[in-house]
């Protein structure tokens, strides 16, 4: 196959979060219309899995979280083709990140695999935030293609 996928890159707990869990792929042409929707937001950045494995566990959490607080949020899964993109867009700086929006605009960003009682008390408190400006992440100049 000649086209790519939206998975591609993805490892395939990441990949499950849209095939089995109602999560959506989210990329650079698909991101205005997932701000769009009503409600609570939480676009994944997963990263690449060899390098950031973490990402797998965060994918495996993630819908145990949505259990906890039913109807809460939808999830966004970063397609990896734009998540560098996205990433300077919305302020994460780090993979794995969970970026919490609202009505389109940042609320906070839970980066990295937590315990599951933290999890759960950083999501609550995500959810009860008013949103406010998403950090700005500052690049190196001389940052060329293959330091990401």
């Amino acid at each position: 196959m000649s086209h790519s996928s939206p998975a591609d890159g993805a490892a395939p707990l990441v990949a499950r979060l849209v095939e089995r869990h109602g999560a959506t792929w989210v990329g650079a042409d698909s991101v205005d219309a997932f701000l769009a929707g009503d409600g609570d937001r939480v676009l994944f950045f997963h990263g690449d899995p060899v390098r950031f494995p973490e990402g797998v566990d965060v994918a495996v959490v993630l819908p145990e979280l949505q259990a906890a607080f039913p109807g809460r949020f939808t999830v966004g899964v970063t397609t990896r083709a734009d998540e560098d993109r996205l990433a300077a867009r919305f302020g994460a700086q780090r993979w794995p990140s969970l970026v919490f929006l609202r009505d389109g605009r940042y609320v906070t960003t839970i980066a990295g695999m937590l315990d599951w009682t933290d999890f759960v008390a950083r999501v609550a408190a995500a959810l009860a935030m008013p949103t406010s400006r998403a950090p700005i992440v500052l690049a190196a100049a001389d940052a060329g293609p293959g330091c990401h």
